[in-house]
């Protein structure tokens, strides 16, 4: 088969994740399906959302599916690279973020996603990006080590040093930078991939989506039945206040969606349906609460253990 671009097969794995990743949410939560909205982008395209709301595992769970298509870029689009404005484009991909009922599971995020921009006489122009990072509000190092691992698995056929490097990027993304802060223990983050030619890099973008509910799903298992009160109840609100200041104030893929006439809905469906900010706040040294900050919102190579 010829190293093409091939955005029917790109399509057809989203959906197809989408459907399995709804379906094992789902099953672990055993109280509550998700609700589908179909909807179309005036400009051309269009998405497939599918929320799930008050579970008794998961408060709100979202996963996404859009494939947009227009004449021209964003601006968010093409800032760091003017030379494809002007360009029509396609963007596909899926996005979700699960947050959960119990303050001792963390929340996820992951998005892939693949863009092609294209003009007459030109070859295309196109890119793989993507990742999948996770934010706990109280840490647990056998957690993180187990994520990492995961994330690493994704990353081993296509290199050694593919890891480290996502893993980094992860890092860098996602980081408050108006708090000086991560927003959890990331992951794997990769953007503008078309170095290794279309099929290798769909394939690596696959690995990604392939392993993010054996990285999520026993994490999970393990803490979604230990008892909490108002004080785990009150943290967690008062983390996912971090959360929202990522997606709203430094999240491209969000400016994009906004920027491009996506579904606001769709596009805000990762945000908390509750969450709270304090003024100045600070964990007292010592506890639980405080050792998120001092042991888990560091740099540290988890997979290694």
């Amino acid at each position: 088969m010829p190293d093409r671009e091939d955005t029917a097969a790109v399509r057809s794995y989203l959906l197809a994740l989408q459907d399995r990743i709804t379906a094992a949410v789902e099953v672990e939560d055993g109280a509550e399906r998700f609700r589908e909205d179909i909807w179309e982008r005036p400009e051309g395209g269009g998405g497939r959302s599918r929320v799930l709301a008050g579970g008794a595992v998961f408060e709100q769970a979202g996963v996404g599916f859009s494939h947009v298509f227009g004449p021209g870029l964003p601006p968010s689009a093409t800032l760091h690279r003017p030379d494809l404005a002007g360009r029509g484009f396609q963007a596909l991909g899926v996005s979700l973020v699960f947050h959960p009922q119990n303050p001792y599971v963390p929340t996820t995020h992951m998005n892939i996603r693949f863009f092609i921009a294209e003009k007459e006489g030109e070859a295309p122009v196109w890119w793989f990006g993507g990742g999948f990072d996770l934010t706990p509000y109280y840490g647990f190092e056998e957690d993180a080590v187990h994520w990492h691992r995961v994330a690493r698995e994704a990353c081993t056929p296509f290199g050694p040093e593919v890891y480290p490097r996502y893993k980094k990027q992860c890092d860098e993304y996602f980081f408050l930078r108006h708090r000086q802060e991560p927003r959890g223990i990331g992951g794997i983050f990769f953007d503008d991939l078309n170095e290794w030619g279309f099929e290798r890099c769909f394939e690596l973008q696959r690995s990604v989506g392939d392993h993010l509910l054996a990285a999520y799903l026993p994490i999970v298992r393990r803490r979604k039945d230990t008892p909490y009160g108002e004080r785990e109840r009150d943290f967690q609100l008062y983390r996912r206040g971090r959360y929202v200041e990522f997606n709203l104030v430094w999240d491209r893929g969000t400016l994009f969606g906004l920027q491009s006439g996506g579904r606001t809905e769709s596009i805000l469906m990762s945000l908390p349906p509750l969450v709270r900010w304090r003024y100045d706040w600070h964990p007292e040294p010592g506890t639980p609460e405080a050792r998120l900050y001092e042991e888990f919102l560091r740099p540290r190579d988890w997979a290694e253990g």
